[in-house]
C-alpha cells in the first residue's frame, strides 16, 4: 500500500473497518475485530488502514490482494 505519514489511532481503523464490512468476507471481518482487540503495534494498525481504505472501490483482483494481506496480517 501507499506510504502514509500519518499515524492511524484504533479508533480510526475500527471506523474504516465498519465502513468496509459490506463489501468484505464476514470470516475476515471477524479476524479482522479479534485482531484490533489485541495489543497492534502502530506499524499494523497502519497496514490495516490502508488496506480497508477505499475497499470497496477496489478492482476485484485488488480486493483479492487486499484480502490476501489482511489474512497474513491478522492471523
Amino acid at each position: 500500500m501507499s506510504s502514509c505519514k500519518i499515524d492511524h489511532t484504533i479508533d480510526d481503523v475500527t471506523k474504516k473497518l465498519n465502513e468496509q464490512t459490506p463489501y468484505m468476507d464476514t470470516s475476515l471481518v471477524e479476524k479482522c475485530f479479534n485482531f484490533l482487540s489485541t495489543s497492534v503495534s502502530q506499524a499494523d494498525l497502519n497496514e490495516l488502514f490502508h488496506l480497508l481504505k477505499k475497499y470497496d472501490l477496489a478492482s476485484e483482483d485488488e480486493k483479492k490482494t487486499r484480502m490476501n494481506k489482511m489474512e497474513k496480517l491478522v492471523q
